[in-house]
This record gives C-alpha cells, structure tokens and sequence, in this order.
C-alpha cells in the first residue's frame, strides 16, 4: 500500500535548511518526552498504542450491534459533542456520498448528528423526523452531565419511550466511563448495551476508540482497514526520527518555526468537499491542545475551489500573519469528462478530454503557486485517495503530530480548561445550583 505524502516545496523560501534543522532537536525531544509518558497530561496517552491494542472482542461486538440494529433502523443517531461526535462524523462524510440522503439502494442506517447544538428549531426537525421513520441511538459522554447531549438524550430517550414503549432499550448504547458517571448509571440501570472510553483517552482523540468505530461501522465502513491505516501511520511516527524519514515529525516542526515567524493562523485546504469534517475535527484538535497560555495557533479551513470566490482575496492579499496546509486527493472514485459544444460559447471547449479531476487539480497548483507568490507558506498531504484505509492514515498522523507540536510549544495538550469557562457562566445565568444567582 501507498502512504499519505507530506511536501514542503512551497515553504522553503520561508524556512531555511538551517531553521529545519535546528527544529528537528526540539521535536524530536517532544516525541520522546511523548513516547516516555512523562509529559504534561501523560494520563490521557493511551491514543498513542489504540491501533495497535485494540480489542478483537469489542470489535465482535460492534459488528454484532450492526448486524442486530441494521434491518430494523433506518436512522442511526449518534449523541455526542466535540470529540465525542467530530471524528466519526468526519470518516463518514469523507466517505459516503455528498447526495447520501437520496439514495435509494443504501442498506446500512444514515446516520445523523444530536447534541451537539441546543437549537430549539433543530430538535423540533429533528423529533419530527424521527417520527417518519424507525430509528436506534448511540449516547457518548464520559459524564453524562455535559449539558448539550444531555439534554438531547433526554429528548430523544422520551420520544422512543413513546415510539418503542418496552423495546426502546434494546434501540439505544451507552458509550461512557467504565465504572462511573450519570451515563454509566443510567445505561446500567436501563440494561442498554454499553462500550467503554478508555480512562487514558481524550474525547478529540478517541476516534479510533468506540467513540468513533460504532458510528463508522453502523455506517457500513470497514473499521477494520481504518485501523490498519492507523497501525501502519503509527508505525512509520514511532519508528522513524528525522524529518526526512517522519511526516509527522515534519508537520510538527514547519508549524512552530512558522509560528515563531508569526504566522499565528494555519487555515486546513480542501480542493473536495467531502474532507469538510476532516477539518472540522482537525480544528478541535489542534484548537483545544494548543491553544491555552496565550499560545497557539488559530487553526482554520477552507474549502477550496468554493472558498477562492469569498475567501481567496484575503488569503492572497491580506495581513501576512497565515500559511496553508492543503490535503490533496490524488485519485477521485470516479471521472467525468466534459462534454463537447461546437457554439463554445462558454469559451471551455479547451479542457476537452481532461476530467474534473484535472481541472481540479490544476486549479490547486494554480492556488498553491499564486498563494505562494502572495507571501503565504503552503504545506501539502496527498492522500492517494479518500478511504478507510489513508482517513485511518490521516488521522493518526495528525494525533501523532499535534502531541509533538503541543510539548513543543511547551503546553500540556492534553487538557482543556478553557472549555469549562462558558460552561460556568452558562449554568449560573440557568441558575443551575451551586452556580450562584
């Protein structure tokens, strides 16, 4: 099998030989410091070995739950927030069709996103959905008590009480803590079928836990290539320790010299839509482990072609203080050619015989080489293409990267106290107890 390609050839004017160089020390003091468990927030490093650990029975299980709920749910809702949602939702969109929801022949349950909101107007869609068709639940939190899936879950346990009566039980899973938690008692005390989150692994790093792998695989991919990918990723992160040899290490080393030059954002390019939740995980990511101190950078994505038409005069010609990172996919699933017009009158009769594909690709050079010129740093992943096996790839690399990038910024990027902030404010305008007036 191929590997995820990682290119810097469109930053070299803005780091030298020298600066990578000496980076590479600091890095490569991170990973070990990393590999060593003895590092800010070593508790939550149990990320680091899941692909390689992962339990052959769990696994039996999952396939056994899509085999049980598959034939009698239609939709498939997954409650989560944050890491508790973001990674599975980015497989799977990665994956399945833009045009998903109007397909006729699919055979697995569509899946479909609660708690991660508190839109008065999406719950009422929501349950109103709900009705027309027969459906099953995934509920993850650790505590059970985080605010926006409780809340859903609370809706939604009412609404399938009603619809199921007795059998609603047997619709929903608990994936929580192993021993405690409001989550955990309640599936305890309803009898639902439950997977654990490891102690050791954080939510936005915990795709390749049950967090992720039950939606995925209720979704009808292969868990199983997604985790080899992983394994494979882990392998060349763990074993190999120079920039030249270790993408990761590389990645992880062009963001903080370009942090330290100022460049304080770092914008994720896509040039296909379907890697938009890619991004969107990618930002909780690196947003939440670094960004704490006064430090960090300010991840951000685009979408490119699309975003070139909003976005792309600021990217060129704005404040210097950006670079890009693009994920390029070498290979589509699929080609469609151009069809010929002999009026021409759109003035395109000259991409005859290339497909979208190469038009595509063309416009990222294009991008790439104009954002280049226009003072921006560009950094370059291809993918040979977008499945389980390269997203399983992706995902550890970027894990891998981010707790290297983190020790190197000299943060514990395996915490988030900053989250709790708004949470408090929150609950004391509710006037939740013990919050205050």
């Amino acid at each position: 099998m191929e590997n995820i390609n990682f290119n810097i050839n469109y930053s070299e004017t803005f780091v030298s030989a020298d600066e990578r160089a000496a980076m590479q020390t600091e890095v490569q003091a991170a990973k070990a410091t990393l590999l060593s468990r003895e590092g800010k927030g070593n508790d939550f490093l149990g990320w680091i070995d899941l692909p390689e650990e992962v339990d052959s029975a769990m696994l039996d299980s999952i396939a056994a739950d899509v085999r049980r709920l598959s034939p009698i749910a239609k939709l498939f809702v997954v409650i989560g927030i944050g890491g508790s949602y973001l990674g599975a939702r980015a497989v799977i969109e990665a994956l399945q069709s833009e045009f998903e929801p109007f397909r006729n022949d699919r055979k697995a349950p569509y899946i479909i996103y609660a708690g991660h909101t508190l839109s008065e107007d999406y719950y009422h869609q929501l349950l109103n959905l709900l009705d027309k068709h027969d459906y099953a639940v995934a509920v993850i939190s650790k505590s059970g008590t985080t605010t926006e899936p409780a809340v859903a879950f609370r809706i939604i346990k009412g609404h399938m009480e009603k619809k199921y009566g007795k059998d609603a039980g047997n619709r929903i899973i608990a994936i929580t803590d192993a021993r405690k938690g409001a989550l955990h008692d309640i599936a305890k005390q309803e009898g639902y079928q439950t997977y654990v989150i490891p102690d050791n692994v954080g939510g936005r790093f915990s795709v390749l836990t049950p967090v992720g792998l039950l939606p995925i695989a209720m979704s009808g991919y292969n868990i199983d290539r997604l985790l080899q990918g992983a394994r494979d990723m882990r392998r060349i992160c763990i074993e190999n320790n120079t920039l030249d040899t270790n993408p990761a290490l590389l990645y992880a080393a062009m963001r903080n010299i370009l942090y330290r030059k100022g460049r304080k954002v770092e914008m994720l390019v896509n040039f296909v839509p379907a890697l938009k939740y890619i991004s969107e995980w990618w930002k909780q990511l690196y947003g939440e482990s670094e960004g704490k101190e006064g430090k960090g950078i300010m991840p951000h994505s685009l979408s490119f072609t699309t975003d070139l038409h909003s976005m792309g005069q600021y990217v060129q010609e704005g404040e210097r203080t950006m670079f890009e990172t693009v994920i390029s996919v070498e290979r589509p699933a699929a080609t469609v050619a151009i069809p010929a017009d002999e009026q021409n009158l759109d003035g395109i009769n000259y991409l005859l015989g290339k497909s979208l594909t190469d038009i595509n690709h063309n416009a990222e050079l294009g991008t790439i080489q104009a954002h280049n010129d226009g003072g921006v740093p560009v950094l370059r992943f291809t993918l040979p293409e977008i499945n389980e096996y390269y997203l399983g790839q992706l995902i550890y690399l970027f894990e891998f990267a981010c707790g290297v990038s983190g020790y190197t910024l000299d943060v514990n990027p395996f915490d988030q106290p900053g989250v709790e902030a708004y949470k408090k404010n929150m609950f004391r305008f509710l006037g939740k107890p013990g919050y205050g007036a």
